[in-house]
């Protein structure tokens, strides 16, 4: 794995690594192999074997028989392993046992998402997150003997009277991850500061949310040409990045890349990456991007469903995006629900094909019903004048006798309701059939 500059030391060449993969009966406990071989090659590391086996449950104390112990013993010494993968969360005493057993370091899959993450972060906040994470699965660990923080003890003020080098560990992670949350959460007052900037400019905002290597950001670079790092591995993306697209007829949208999905997440990745969350929760219309070449597309499709409930987004509205319809020899072209509106766009984001489809897409979910009318504003009405321009909502324009505005305005009514969420008040309006004589001599200005 290459050298990280996070919470754990590695070496700087590639590492040598025994791969653990075993097919449990319940389907909770089963992971893809396949994706654990893509998770290995993400972080850097070698496979120079592969063990398998089948249980029908986990052994509480190796995950694996001691049978099977003593098959990756031997693999690690014919293959001069330096390092043992588990395609499974361990718990701290497996772990331990394990390297015991073992005599070499023994990650499990939760650590090793999180070596990839720590691999992939580049801004500040997400080196905090990752971090935080780190700090907080690496609290539940501190039993075994190599601790990280063991160069740290010793020194004047670092140790309290009668503490113990556990109880010097416990204490210095407790206020380390204390001091990364005071700074996360003032990331995330940044981040909601924003949000609300846009929802009173009445910018939608649409998060780009799918497995991992589905190809959210390939998309997200044709959409809003950001050249956002894109690459066929999984988490090539770990920071989010926010553009903004124009698009006929809806005006200015906000467009978030975020994350990857995976099956089972790690928990502690998702507590950490919580203001990073907070932008799809907040998002008025997700695009769930799924890799349709994948044999397992469904269940990763699941997985994401899954995670969007966890952090209270699933109701949010969706569009499917169907990626990689180039590697299926597909046409694009559009899905519809029972109702007639957009489910699901087969597209290829890597030639293009279909991204004119999306964005028709895009503007027909957005705009959605249209208000229509005859608009009263008052004289001192300047700024919400000023936006129904700036929304390209305005038809025509009449002058009032005490000089306010009466405006004829289409635009969608959840833009409507933006407005009047921003303005405090409910908007007047007159039938667009009305004639405009009419509808000046009604109009009362904003109520």
């Amino acid at each position: 794995m290459k050298e990280s500059t996070f919470l754990y030391e590695r070496p700087r060449g590639g590492e040598r690594a025994v791969l653990v993969h075993v097919d449990f009966a319940a389907e909770r406990d089963r992971e893809g192999l396949e994706e654990f071989q893509g998770l290995v090659a993400s972080a850097g590391a070698t496979a120079v074997a592969l063990v398998r086996g089948r249980r029908r449950a986990p052994d509480p104390r190796y995950l694996v028989g001691s049978g099977k112990v003593e098959e990756i013993a031997a693999a690690v010494e014919a293959h001069q392993g330096e390092v043992v993968i588990f395609n499974h969360a361990l718990t701290p005493s497996q772990e331990r046992n394990l390297e015991q057993r073992l005599r070499c370091r023994v990650l499990d899959r939760t650590t090793l998402i999180l070596d990839i993450f720590a691999q992939r972060a580049r801004s500040h906040e997400g080196k905090l997150q990752v971090e935080l994470a780190q700090l907080r699965h690496l609290a539940t660990r501190l039993v075994r003997g190599w601790t990280h923080l063991e160069r740290q003890k010793g020194g004047i003020g670092l140790r309290g009277p009668g503490e113990t080098q556990l109880e010097t560990d416990r204490r210095l992670i407790g206020e380390r991850i204390e001091v990364l949350r005071r700074r996360l959460e003032r990331v995330r007052r940044q981040r909601a500061q924003g949000r609300r900037a846009r929802q009173r400019a009445a910018v939608p905002t649409v998060s780009l949310v799918g497995y991992t290597n589905a190809g959210k950001s390939t998309l997200f670079n044709r959409l809003t040409q950001a050249g956002v790092y894109a690459a066929d591995q999984l988490f090539a993306t770990l920071d989010p990045t926010v553009r903004r697209v124009e698009l006929d007829r809806v005006g200015d949208v906000v467009l978030v890349d975020t994350v990857g999905f995976i099956r089972h997440l790690p928990h502690d990745l998702v507590a950490a990456f919580r203001s990073t969350l907070e932008e799809t929760t907040e998002a008025a219309l997700l695009l769930h991007v799924i890799d349709a070449s994948d044999a397992l597309r469904d269940e990763a499709a699941a997985q994401v469903r899954e995670v969007l409930r966890e952090i209270g987004a699933d109701a949010i509205p969706q569009i499917e995006v169907m990626n990689k319809i180039d590697r299926l020899g597909l046409e694009p072209h559009l899905d519809r629900d029972a109702a007639g509106k957009v489910r699901r766009v087969w597209l290829s984001a890597a030639t293009g094909a279909g991204l004119e489809l999306l964005r028709a897409a895009l503007v027909e979910r957005l705009r959605g019903e249209e208000r229509a009318g005859w608009l009263g504003l008052g004289p001192g009405d300047g700024r919400l004048r000023a936006r129904l321009y700036g929304l390209g909502a305005v038809r025509r324009e009449l002058t009032r006798p005490d000089g306010g505005w009466l405006l004829e305005v289409r635009l969608p009514v959840a833009m409507a309701e933006r407005l009047e969420r921003r303005e405090g008040f409910r908007l007047r309006w007159e039938p667009a059939a009305t004639r405009p004589a009419d509808a000046l001599a009604a109009s009362g200005g904003a109520t």
